[in-house]
Formats: C-alpha cells, sequence, structure tokens
C-alpha cells in the first residue's frame, strides 16, 4: 500500500502531457541511504519510463509541512537525443529548465564483469569522479532504460545499484517495478511536456532553487546614519518604518519575522559605505528586547533618564547597560567597525597595486539569537559619528533551510536567549556615557536561570578603544570573567590580520615606514570588519540566581584621551518544551 502511495503521487506531481507508441508506463522506486544511518534518513526517488523517455522525481512532500519556496523538481531524459532537462515547478504556473546534454569525456567506465544485485543480472561500471570512487550494477533484464541520476543514463540499461565511495548507497527497491497501460497512446506520444517553462543556463535555474526557499528579511536598504537629526520620535514605533533617533545615528525599525524551526541557518548580511565620514566608526546592530517592563525604546523615546544604571567609584553615570528586575539590555547582533571612508573618499589616494572597493560587507550567523527574531521585532543600527554625511547602510537577515519540512509542532526544546549586559554605548549621542568605569571598576550583573534550561554558553562580544599609542586599543588587555565570585575565565582579545583589509580603507594615514594605520593590530577588531563573538561554556550553572563579573585592567587617561571597552554579553541554551 506505501508504494501503490508514492506511484500515485507520482503521477499526480508528473505531467503526462504525451504518450504514444508503446502501450505501458513503467514504474521504479529507489531508496538512498547511507551505510550506518538510522532508516528515517532514507530517501525515496520515482522514475518513470515511457516511449524511450524518463521522468525523474523525488518522492512527494507532505505539502502542508514543506517549508516555503520548495518546488516540484523533475528531470526528464529522452533517450533518443540524449538530452535531460531539469525543471522546476512552482506555484501559479510558474516553471523554469535547463537542458544538457548527457555524457561526458571526461568520465570514463571500466566494465567489471556481471553480477546478480537484487536479483538481477548486472553488469558492473566503475568510475572516479571529483575523486570519489563511483560503482554502477546496470541490468538489461527488463527491456527498457532507466536511471534515478540523468547523468548516468549513457550506460545501457536500468540502473539496479549505485554507491559512492562505498557508503553512500541508491537502489531498486524490487517490489515497486510496476508498470501501468496507457488509455490512449495515440493521443499521449511522450512523456516530456511540450512547454517545460523559461529555459536558463543551469547556474540561473540553481540560484532560482536556492533564493526561493531562503526567507528573506529586508531591514535597512540604504539608510543614512550620520549626525544632525534634530527631529524626535516620541510615540510607539510603526511598523516597518525606519525612525531616527540619537541625532541621527540610530536607526531602528518594527517588523514582523516568521517563527522558524530549528533546521534554518540565520545570517545577517550588512553593506554600508561612507557618504562623508572618513574615520573608522563603531557600529553595531542589535535587537531592542522588550520582554521586560522597560526597554532601550523607552529611553529613546523618552530620554534617557527612563532606564536603571549604576554610578562607578569615579561619580559618573552608565545608564541602559545591564540587566535588572524590569529592564533588559539589547541583544547585540553584530558588532562591526566601519573602515577608513570607503567610496566617498576613493578618489582621494591612489596607491599603486591598491584598488579601493565600493563598500563594505559584513556576513554574520547568527542562528544562535534565532528566538529573538521571531514575531513582534525591533532591530536597531548604529555608528557613532559627527559628520553630516555619516555612513549608508543596507541589512538583510536570510534564513537557510536545513531541512524540506516545517516541523516546528514536533520539537521538543525552544531556545533560550537572556541579554545580561550591553556596553557598547548605541545612545552615545543621546546621553548614554562612553564605557571608561574599567579602570575603577568591574561589571557585575546578577540573572536568573529558570528551571529545565540547559546547555547554557555566555556569547561573548568585547573590543578595547583609546585610539593613541598608550589606548587600549593597541594594547592587550587580559578580560576575565568571574562567575559567583570565582574566576572562570580569562580572555584577551586581539586582532592581528588588519592589514588584510586595505582596500576597504582609502584615507586610512600612511606612514614613511610603508604601513598604514588601518594595518595595525587592535583589541578584537579592525577597520571594516566585523569581531565574532567567543563563547564560553557556563553549562554547569544551575537553576537560580547567580553573579556575572566582568574585569578589564583598563589604562589611564591621557590628557583629553581615555580607553573604554564595549562589551556584550548573552546568555543562550536550550529549553524544555
Amino acid at each position: 500500500m506505501k508504494h501503490r502511495y508514492i506511484i500515485c503521487a507520482m503521477l499526480i506531481a508528473v505531467s503526462l502531457s504525451s504518450f504514444a507508441q508503446n502501450s505501458k508506463i513503467n514504474l521504479l522506486i529507489y531508496q538512498s541511504y547511507r551505510q550506518g544511518v538510522e532508516k528515517q534518513d532514507t530517501s525515496y526517488t520515482i522514475v518513470q519510463n515511457y516511449n524511450n523517455q524518463i521522468a525523474i522525481a523525488d518522492k512527494p512532500a507532505n505539502i502542508d509541512k514543506s517549508i516555503p519556496g520548495l518546488p516540484k523538481a523533475v528531470t526528464y531524459v529522452d533517450y533518443d537525443s540524449m538530452t535531460a532537462f531539469s525543471q522546476l515547478i512552482y506555484p501559479e504556473n510558474e516553471s523554469y529548465y535547463t537542458k544538457s546534454k548527457i555524457g561526458s569525456k571526461h568520465v570514463k567506465y571500466t566494465a567489471e564483469g556481471t553480477e546478480t544485485i537484487l536479483g538481477f543480472e548486472c553488469t558492473k561500471y566503475t568510475t572516479s569522479i571529483n575523486s570519489n570512487r563511483i560503482e554502477i550494477w546496470m541490468t538489461t533484464a527488463l527491456d527498457y532504460s532507466a536511471t534515478p541520476m540523468a547523468q548516468f543514463a549513457d550506460l545501457e540499461g536500468v540502473m539496479v545499484k549505485f554507491v559512492r565511495n562505498g557508503s553512500s548507497t541508491t537502489e531498486i527497491i524490487p517490489t515497486s517495478i510496476t508498470s501501468q497501460k496507457v488509455k490512449n497512446p495515440k493521443i499521449y506520444k511522450y512523456l516530456i511536456p511540450d512547454n517545460l517553462g523559461v529555459e536558463m543556463i543551469p547556474r540561473e535555474l540553481d540560484n532560482i532553487r536556492r533564493n526561493k526557499m531562503i526567507i528573506t528579511t529586508n531591514v535597512f536598504d540604504n539608510d543614512r546614519i550620520h549626525w544632525g537629526d534634530t527631529s524626535r520620535w516620541t510615540n510607539a514605533m510603526p511598523m516597518d518604518t525606519v525612525i531616527h533617533f540619537a541625532g541621527g545615528t540610530l536607526i531602528l525599525k518594527r517588523l514582523t519575522m516568521p517563527q522558524l524551526p530549528s533546521h534554518y541557518q540565520v545570517y545577517a548580511e550588512v553593506y554600508a559605505h561612507s557618504e562623508g565620514d572618513a574615520y573608522d566608526r563603531t557600529g553595531s546592530i542589535f535587537v531592542i528586547p522588550t520582554w521586560r517592563e522597560l526597554s532601550l525604546y523607552d529611553a529613546l523615546s523618552k530620554g534617557i533618564s527612563q532606564v536603571p544604571g549604576f554610578y562607578s567609584k569615579t561619580g559618573e553615570e552608565y545608564r541602559g547597560m545591564k540587566i535588572e528586575d524590569n529592564y533588559l539590555p539589547v541583544i547585540e547582533l553584530i558588532r562591526f567597525f566601519t573602515p577608513f571612508g570607503v567610496r566617498h573618499f576613493n578618489d582621494r589616494v591612489q596607491i599603486d597595486g591598491l584598488e579601493w572597493d565600493d563598500e563594505v560587507y559584513y556576513k554574520q550567523d547568527i542562528t544562535d539569537l534565532a528566538a529573538a527574531l521571531a514575531g513582534d521585532v525591533i532591530i536597531g543600527a548604529f555608528i557613532g559619528n559627527y559628520d553630516g554625511g555619516g555612513h549608508k547602510l543596507s541589512m538583510d537577515i536570510k534564513a537557510y533551510p536545513g531541512a524540506y519540512e516545517w516541523n516546528t509542532e514536533e520539537e521538543t526544546t525552544t531556545q533560550w536567549i537572556l541579554p545580561i549586559f550591553n556596553t557598547c554605548n548605541v545612545m552615545e549621542m543621546a546621553g548614554q556615557n562612553y564605557p571608561r568605569f574599567f579602570d575603577t571598576d568591574s561589571l557585575t550583573v546578577t540573572f536568573e536561570i529558570p528551571e529545565g534550561v540547559e546547555n547554557i554558553e555566555l556569547r561573548y562580544i568585547t573590543t578595547g578603544h583609546g585610539g593613541w599609542g598608550g589606548g587600549d586599543e593597541f594594547n592587550p588587555k587580559a578580560n576575565t570573567i568571574i562567575i559567583d565570585g570565582r574566576k572562570e575565565f580569562v580572555y584577551t582579545p586581539w586582532r592581528s590580520d588588519c592589514g588584510t583589509f586595505r582596500e576597504l580603507n582609502p584615507v586610512s594615514g600612511n606612514f614613511w615606514n610603508g604601513v598604514s594605520s588601518s594595518d595595525y593590530s587592535r583589541s578584537g577588531w579592525c577597520p571594516g570588519t566585523a569581531t565574532q563573538p567567543t563563547y564560553f561554556d557556563l553549562s554547569h550553572l544551575a537553576p537560580g540566581k547567580h553573579t556575572l563579573t566582568i574585569a578589564i585592567p583598563q589604562g589611564k587617561a591621557e590628557g583629553g584621551s581615555f580607553s573604554a571597552w564595549s562589551v556584550s554579553g548573552v546568555l543562550i541554551g536550550t529549553k524544555r518544551k
């Protein structure tokens, strides 16, 4: 019964627009698996043969549970012309295809005698493709030709079994082999439809297939981040509208995002360029959590005094930087740094052997924060600068599927996220102080782990600042992490590969010895790069309240120059449903 269901579904899925001369459609089902892998990972391919043509398609998916953008994919082979046609079919009669000749002069087969496989007398062929050993068994006992892999259609007969590197196997299910009589062979002449859709080259077809399955959310689109916007927004955030805050140096957008199955990988893609600012600036992409009474949005719309803060030993106030009972700091997705004037200043300096890039591109995996990107979400972007032209920034969030089914109901755990500190002062131009308290103080937060939360990690981003010879930007400093009074981790952020990104920095200072200022090693960052999170294992923490302390030996100020440390920390884990 199971095989009958698959065959019936295949008859619906593949267009039988033309059959003829031979009065039977032959059907076969192949199973594919890896040695030692559980049976549920077995996949199935259905092959139809009619009048010297075949149609190849995967077992039809459950449409109600399939991911968005999944096409019906069919590959046809015409043995008379030795041509393969690969077709993608989307709803509302949207279809695309590419065609190619079968057989390659680069693939040479060696016949190694005959064997009986799955009850069929077969000729065994071997070959090597891209350093993979291929074994194929073909039979002529069925009196027609068929294969689940169009590239091997130049071998005579029906493929019975295929093995790659001794482990990946595809083989016929013998009991699935059936024939079905065609009622009107004079009307239906061929298996391949007359109209396959829009013809494309293979690369274009691959791009369509991939791109339609990627869930893309556009957040920002060439939006300006600059100094000089005197407008003040005091209302609730509207949907799908970019609003400027903090003198124009911070933009927010509120949007609705899907709740994704856990098999999706989520990436942020950011493009930026200078519109007049020549310097390397701190940038941050973040989510404002609204799960507690107060959030950074209250500070932005009503003033920094709306959110809780603390005083350093020197009497300076720092608001909105750490977790409190009624407040959560922002969740930092990406910490990035603009290069020195890319695009706007590309014509200012010419250096032999260098061609300036037109923009800077950051792409970062943020799958571990996907739970903060579902439903009603406020996403912000900050670039600290005092220039009227500033920068322009675009951002997409892209979710890539890892499976074909949309199966959130079947998952037994959910992602757990708790932001606990963020000293990157994204409200710099609206009264939020530079984080320069580490010279006299440490940063201590208290948080609570609920029952059922497991696999806890601290997602930690840290960068040191102070742009002169004695400043912390250019001097390594250890970051010590203390949990419940016990020193757990010591980490020194440092980037020594900054010279790699010289093409992004057209107005970086060039010194007498041939070194550029953008080449200098720095405390966890380079001009034109994103700073990667570091992960610390906290899986040993039991449910309940805990304290975490960050201690950094920040250097002393010199004249009007001072050092500062932007650190952000988010606890991530899993929670049983």
